[in-house]
């Protein structure tokens, strides 16, 4: 049996990209087909809204729009973990509590990252605050530790002070930090809590770790083959499928990397959904252009025929 199984949230789920129209505002028809092709591609779930998702290039009414409209073409909530965050408690109320109310699995919550240099004990301040302010027994939490970006992380610390005050409600971390070694540490640290991996490549070494799977950008391209390393990491006889798959992985998070990742993933699912508009992206990034596209699609290509070889 796979033990990762065993813990409340797990599997493979897509830090999802969110397709924009030329106007600039989230393209539900063409995120609901993508939605559709991560589950049949092999994710448990997806983890839209976060990072990847561009969701604080959006307003909240479009966050609750995004979310509404993709369960309304027939994505089970419960597939679901939004990004429910902003720099300020009532909103982030806003946005966990309409989660909750539509039926997902958990909220993927971030810091209040825009003071920096703050305590745990704020920290701690604006979790409570949002937990108490939602006031739903079906809240579910799963804390984003992403200190490259927010420059606001989330201590073990802070995260036993939130299990123990608010039991049930805090079930896991995103761990985006790059560093297997903090993985490790909240795996370690707690019972029956959900580890993440914020990282394509650090799945595997996780799950040997005792953590429950993945949120990952690059799943938005392979998920198939995250789905061959979460299923048979645990079992011997599979050790050369297993290391066969997680190459494939690590070589396409590398593509993935290959100029800013947001603007080339995207590229790159332009070409893999046959759809132009995936290129685009909100302020302040900006996209890859022609010659980078280019270069970027001649490399999916010349992967997809070492795949199909």
């Amino acid at each position: 049996m796979n033990p990762a199984t065993q813990l409340p949230i797990h599997g493979v789920f897509c830090a999802s990209a969110t397709p924009v129209t030329e106007n600039g505002a989230p393209d539900h028809a063409a995120f609901a087909t993508h939605c559709k092709a991560l589950i049949e591609e092999g994710c448990d779930g997806v983890a839209l809204l976060g990072t990847t998702g561009e969701a604080n290039s959006f307003s909240l009414g479009q966050r609750q729009e995004l979310l509404e409209s993709v369960i309304a073409a027939g994505l089970d909530p419960k597939r679901l973990l939004p990004g429910t965050s902003q720099t300020n408690v009532q909103d982030s109320v806003t946005l966990v509590k309409h989660a909750v109310q539509a039926g997902v699995k958990a909220c993927v919550v971030l810091p209040p990252f825009y003071y920096k240099g703050v305590s745990d004990k704020g920290l701690f301040r604006f979790y409570a605050e949002l937990i108490e302010g939602v006031g739903s027994n079906d809240l579910r939490i799963i804390l984003y530790h992403i200190p490259p970006i927010a420059q606001i992380g989330i201590s073990i610390e802070l995260t036993a002070r939130l299990r123990e005050a608010f039991p049930g409600v805090i079930v896991g971390v995103k761990d985006s930090s790059g560093k297997l070694e903090s993985m490790q540490a909240y795996a370690q640290a707690f019972e029956n809590f959900s580890v993440l991996a914020g990282a394509d490549p650090l799945m595997l070494p996780l799950l040997r770790s005792g953590g429950a799977g993945c949120i990952t950008s690059s799943s938005n391209l392979i998920g198939q083959h995250l789905r061959v390393v979460f299923d048979n990491w645990f079992d011997p006889a599979q050790s050369e499928k297993v290391e066969a798959a997680q190459e494939r992985v690590n070589a396409w998070r590398d593509l993935s990397n290959a100029y800013v990742q947001l603007p080339t993933v995207k590229a790159m699912l332009a070409r893999r959904r046959n759809h132009a508009g995936w290129t685009r992206v909100r302020p302040p990034l900006v996209e890859l252009n022609a010659d980078e596209i280019a270069t970027v699609w001649g490399k999916m290509e010349a992967l997809e025929a070492a795949e199909n070889a």
